[in-house]
């Protein structure tokens, strides 16, 4: 029997830059072998918290084309529903794996644990399983001099081709199953983001080309991001587009602008910037991979039990009913698309964490399930540095009412959202409560019955916020234990130092991925 190579995707759903891919197939040519593209539907990993269903229909999307692609040249994706070790034992036990390949994931305790479970497995079954580098994330990162350096060396490489023919096996392929087949409940996204190769290279050309050039400028409202913004995070996260190809798609393009004529130097400036952002992509997934407790448990110890958390604010908060229009309007826009820029994510974490004083964990996983982008390497670093409890960035207590006036000063983005709020003038949009009852009237409105009247007042929330924050950033176990962390995860680019001296170069902890036993 030909021995049959596994390429097991995970959140890398393409066929080009995919090293496991690559490697296979010529592994396969030498050996005689036959290729097996393997996805495996895991229930109870859809079952986790931070998942929902518009991920797997995002998913679903990307998988249709994925397996066309791959039968185009050969190999059909074979898709099992179960247990990851069980559905690789399975297929060991029938046809017999020579050979198992996988990109590094930086995923949740969840898929640490599954992935501690398949070594284990493939260890005692005697099959190879090798584990391909897949962004600029380093595992088993010892220390973090010299890690942009190490970023801009990897997004130099070449990218892998795609393969011309792939040996596939004549192996039932099987079917996707649908979300309630998870266990996942209806989470309508009437707006999401449509999944796939061909949607991912078509986002990053009409950015790149077309939508990019008021990039830096228009990053920052809800108005204008939504065209000024790539919109490939969501490709970033399930890997149907690699940070690579992004980042030499933007470096490409930015040396043409140089030799255009009449190009403007708006365009540069963009394109500097998101080349930035792609650094920073890969900088906080790299957090996540040297310490996965990030997840759950504040990254300074200091601010662990600070925070009380209430249902009935929360609520409010995640429904998008706080009476704080701009802030409402935003949360519904997420809950309609599936996405929204940076600057109101930090405004919603913030709010949920300041002004509402509720721990950051049960809102953080509110905004995972909404987010079709969700990347838990980025998405739980910035829950805690928008929460205040990295013990090493600065409080940023976003007020949500200035927010709407500087970033939709005419309440466009409210009244769309916001549609009781469509008849309020705008001198009154961003307040409506202090419209007068008599005014309310004249509009057919009843801010306390239509729209509620603000759950809090932010203005006090926000300064009993900052207080209570800046009361525990006292003393010397306080600034060491920042100062450890500014070690351990600081971005060397920020020009950010420890207060104490230098440390020695830091061994892997026994709570990094390092520790997890992959070999």
């Amino acid at each position: 029997m030909a021995p049959i190579h596994v390429i097991w995707f995970k959140r890398d759903l393409r066929t080009a830059d995919h090293l496991p891919l690559a490697a296979s197939t010529k592994r396969a040519l030498r050996d005689g072998g036959r290729v097996l593209p393997l996805y495996i539907a895991e229930p109870d990993w859809w079952a986790q918290p931070d998942m929902s269903a518009r991920h797997w229909e995002f998913v679903t999307e990307c998988l249709t084309e994925l397996r066309a692609d791959l039968a185009a040249l050969g190999a059909p994706l074979v898709v099992r529903t179960g247990a990851a070790v069980e559905v690789l034992a399975d297929l060991h036990r029938r046809f017999g794996i020579a050979s198992l390949a996988s990109h590094e994931e930086t995923g949740t305790a969840w898929t640490y644990d599954r992935d501690r479970a398949v070594a284990r497995w493939a260890r005692s079954s005697g099959v190879e399983w090798t584990q391909y580098r897949d962004t600029g994330v380093i595992r088993a990162l010892g220390d973090r001099n010299g890690w942009a350096r190490s970023w801009d060396r990897f997004m130099a490489e070449p990218t892998h081709p795609r393969p011309k023919a792939i040996g596939g096996t004549d192996i039932d392929p099987g079917s996707l199953p649908a979300a309630p087949d998870l266990g996942l409940a209806s989470h309508s996204c009437p707006e999401r983001q449509r999944g796939g190769r061909v949607a991912a290279l078509d986002a990053l050309e009409s950015f790149l080309h077309r939508r990019g050039e008021r990039y830096r400028k228009e990053m920052s409202s809800p108005l204008s991001a939504e065209a000024s913004c790539s919109r490939i995070s969501a490709h970033l996260a399930w890997g149907t587009l690699s940070v690579r190809e992004a980042a030499q798609a933007t470096r490409c393009r930015m040396s043409d602008l140089r030799d255009a004529p009449g190009a403007s130097g708006m365009w540069q400036a963009s394109l500097r910037s998101f080349l930035g952002r792609l650094h920073w992509h890969c900088h906080f997934i790299q957090k996540f991979e040297d310490q996965p407790s990030i997840e759950t448990a504040s990254l300074h110890p200091a601010y662990s039990d600070i925070r009380d958390f209430d249902p009935m604010r929360h609520a409010a908060w995640a429904e998008g009913r706080t009476g704080w229009p701009f802030l409402d309007a935003c949360m519904r826009s997420l809950q309609a698309t599936g996405w929204i820029n940076f600057r109101m994510r930090a405004m919603l974490m913030s709010a949920s964490s300041y002004q509402l004083w509720n721990h950051w964990r049960e809102p953080g996983l509110h905004l995972a399930r909404l987010f079709t982008d969700y990347e838990p390497g980025i998405h739980w670093p910035q829950v805690q540095m928008q929460s205040g409890t990295t013990g090493i960035n600065t409080a940023r207590i976003y007020n949500p009412i200035k927010q709407g006036i500087d970033q939709d000063p005419d309440g466009v983005f409210i009244r769309r959202w916001v549609p009781e709020l469509e008849a309020v003038p705008t001198v009154a949009i961003h307040q409506p409560w202090t419209l007068s009852p008599l005014e309310q009237a004249d509009l057919g409105l009843d801010i306390g019955s239509d729209y509620p009247t603000p759950i809090i007042d932010h203005m006090v929330a926000g300064r009993d916020a900052r207080a209570r924050i800046w009361a525990v950033r006292k003393g010397q176990p306080y600034r060491e234990a920042a100062d450890a962390i500014q070690e351990r995860h600081g971005s060397r680019r920020s020009g950010l130092a420890p207060s104490t001296r230098a440390r020695k170069r830091r061994r892997p902890a026994e709570t990094d991925q390092a520790s997890l036993d992959f070999g």
